[in-house]
């Protein structure tokens, strides 16, 4: 277990991706990390994007933004506009990368990068948020999967095993 003793913010909100949510999380959790999904809410059932799966958040952002994470994983879908507009949501992203902890982020979850003011080297996504990178200060990349610095990038679903990959790689450092 490559992740054992790590701890791991993952963001959740309305209509995520299903696959970028659950695939991610429970790798996560197969590699022995602890894994706390923060949200806008509590007590709220968040509906996935395909209207299949829910999950409510165990914190709201506000709750733990002292807390030591390695890592903030963000999943695609429509949440990442909707949590990009929760100020704790956001400094919880940008405090983390400021102290060097792993932000991953795939398909849309750049929006929240954006909004942290993080974006500023090689970046991917989405096509949907290409223009979006580019106008933050962003390289687009169009690859399945990588690192730059200490943020980790996916592509979109078909992606998520390459992105799996690179965030465990990035985590167990």
């Amino acid at each position: 277990m490559k992740l054992k003793n790590k701890k791991i913010a993952m963001l959740i909100g309305p209509g995520y991706e299903d696959f970028e949510f659950w695939v991610v999380y429970m790798r996560m959790i197969e590699e022995g990390a602890e894994v706390d999904v923060i949200g806008m809410e509590k007590g709220v059932e968040y509906v996935s994007k395909h209207g299949c799966l829910t999950r409510e958040a165990d914190y709201l952002a506000s709750e733990v933004l002292d807390k030591n994470y390695d890592g903030v994983l963000v999943p695609g879908g429509w949440t990442p506009d909707k949590i990009r507009r929760d100020k704790d949501i956001v400094e919880l992203v940008r405090k983390n990368y400021e102290d060097g902890k792993i932000i991953g982020l795939i398909c849309h979850a750049g929006l929240v990068g954006i909004s942290a003011g993080i974006i500023n080297g090689k970046a991917t996504g989405s096509l949907g948020i290409k223009d979006d990178i580019i106008n933050a200060g962003g390289t687009w990349v169009d690859e399945a999967a990588f690192r730059d610095g200490n943020i980790v990038w996916g592509r979109v679903v078909k992606d998520i095993p390459d992105y799996c990959r690179e965030l465990v790689k990035a985590l167990a450092e």
